[in-house]
C-alpha cells in the first residue's frame, strides 16, 4: 500500500480548470458598484483601463420631446408654394384599364389601386434648409367629415396581407422603398402622417420622387366608406415650421383608368352648359326668341264658305329638307288626283256617247 501511495503524486491543474477558475474570478463574482466589469489584473499593461462601462453603454430608446409647433385641429388644404416654390408633379399616364395609378390634371385627382406604387415628384425653385422634411397626411375632403381621422378599415388593418410590420397597421398612407420613413400620430388630433427627409434631386433632374402607397379602398366599410379624401403634402423644417404645402384628391379603386375617364366625361358635361350660355351675346339671345314668331292665323282655322268641309289649313315647315320632302309628296298627290279625274271623265264620255 505504501508503494502505491508513493506512486500517486499530485497532478498539476489542466488548462480547462485554469480557464474555469479565471471565469469565476472575473465574471461570476459580484462586482461592487461603480467598478469595472473587467479585472485589470489579468490584462496586459497596455490594455489596462481601456475597457470601461461608458464605452459599452446603450443609447436610450425613449422619444425625444417634440419642438414642432402644435398641429391645427382643422387641416388646411390650400396650396402654398412658399418662398421655395414648392410644387408637385405626376407622371403622365392614360386611362387604359391596365394602369395601376393615373392622375387627372383637370380634376387634380389621383386614381390608384390598393397597395400599388404612386410616384409623386417634389420640386422646388430653391433648396430648402438642411434637414427639411416632407410630411404626407390623408384627410377627408367634405366639411362634415374633415374632423375625423382617416384610417384603414378593420378588415385590412387585421389582415396579414400588406402588414409587414414596417408601418403601423392602421395607417392608410405609406412610403415605399425609403428606410428613413417615420410614421407619426399627432398627440392632439390623432391624425396619421408619414415623414421622409427631403433629398436634393439627382444630377440632371429637377425633382425628387417619393413612392406612396394607399392601403385601403375608398369603398371599404368601416374605413373611408366612399367618402372622398385628400392628401396634403407639406415641406417643413426639422423643427416643424411650414415651408410649402400642396394637396390633391385621391380615389383608391379597382380600375383607376375607367374611373378617371368616367369622372372627366361627367366634369366636361357639367362645364359645357356654362360655356355655351356664357358665349351667347344679347343679339343671339334675341334671335333665338324670334325664331318662331307668333302667327294667330296659323293656329286657327280659316273658313272660306258656309260648309264646314271647306276649311283652309296652314302648315309650318322649318327646314329645307322637310320642305323638299313635303313638296314632293304634294306633287305626287296632285298628279294622282288629276289622273283619277281624267280617267273618270274619259269613262263618263264613252258612256254618254253609247246612250245617245
Amino acid at each position: 500500500m505504501e508503494s502505491l501511495a508513493a506512486m500517486e503524486e499530485p497532478r498539476e491543474p489542466s488548462e480547462s480548470q485554469e480557464f474555469a477558475e479565471l471565469w469565476l474570478q472575473n465574471l461570476m463574482v459580484e462586482q461592487p458598484e461603480n467598478s469595472s466589469w473587467v479585472n485589470d489584473e489579468y490584462l496586459p499593461e497596455d490594455l489596462q483601463g481601456v475597457f470601461n462601462e461608458p464605452l459599452f453603454e446603450v443609447a436610450s430608446d425613449s422619444p425625444q420631446p417634440s419642438t414642432s409647433p402644435p398641429t391645427p385641429t382643422i387641416p388646411v388644404a390650400t396650396d402654398y408654394p412658399g418662398v421655395h416654390g414648392f410644387t408637385l408633379r405626376f407622371q403622365q399616364s392614360g386611362t387604359a384599364k391596365s394602369v395601376t395609378s393615373t392622375y387627372s390634371p383637370d380634376l387634380n385627382k389621383l386614381y390608384c389601386q390598393l397597395a400599388k406604387t404612386c410616384p409623386v415628384q417634389m420640386e422646388v425653385n430653391s433648396p430648402p434648409p438642411l434637414g427639411a422634411m416632407l410630411r404626407a397626411t390623408a384627410v377627408y375632403k367634405k366639411s362634415q367629415h374633415i374632423a375625423e381621422v382617416v384610417r384603414r378599415c378593420p378588415h385590412h388593418e387585421r389582415a396579414a396581407e400588406n402588414n409587414d410590420g414596417l408601418a403601423p397597421p392602421g395607417h392608410l398612407l405609406r412610403v415605399e422603398g425609403n428606410p428613413h420613413a417615420l410614421y407619426q400620430e399627432d398627440d392632439n388630433t390623432h391624425r396619421h402622417s408619414v415623414l421622409v427627409p427631403y433629398e436634393h434631386p439627382q444630377v440632371g433632374l429637377e425633382s425628387t420622387t417619393i413612392l406612396y402607397n394607399y392601403m385601403c379602398n375608398s369603398s371599404c366599410m368601416g374605413g373611408m366608406n366612399r367618402r372622398p379624401i385628400m392628401t396634403i403634402i407639406t415641406l417643413e423644417t426639422q423643427e416643424g415650421q411650414l415651408l410649402g404645402r400642396r394637396s390633391f384628391e385621391v380615389r383608391v379603386c379597382a380600375c383607376p383608368g375607367r374611373d378617371r375617364k368616367t369622372e372627366e366625361c361627367n366634369f366636361k358635361k357639367q362645364q359645357e352648359p356654362k360655356t355655351t350660355s356664357s358665349s351667347k351675346t344679347p343679339a343671339s339671345n334675341k334671335r333665338s326668341l324670334k325664331e318662331a314668331p307668333s302667327r294667330p292665323d296659323c293656329s286657327k282655322k280659316a273658313k272660306t264658305g258656309s260648309s264646314s268641309d271647306e276649311e283652309l289649313y296652314t302648315l309650318q315647315v322649318h327646314t329645307h329638307t322637310h320642305t323638299h320632302t313635303l313638296n314632293t309628296h304634294i306633287i305626287h298627290t296632285i298628279l294622282h288626283i288629276l289622273h283619277t279625274i281624267l280617267h273618270t271623265h274619259t269613262k263618263y264620255t264613252h258612256y254618254t256617247h253609247y246612250i245617245q
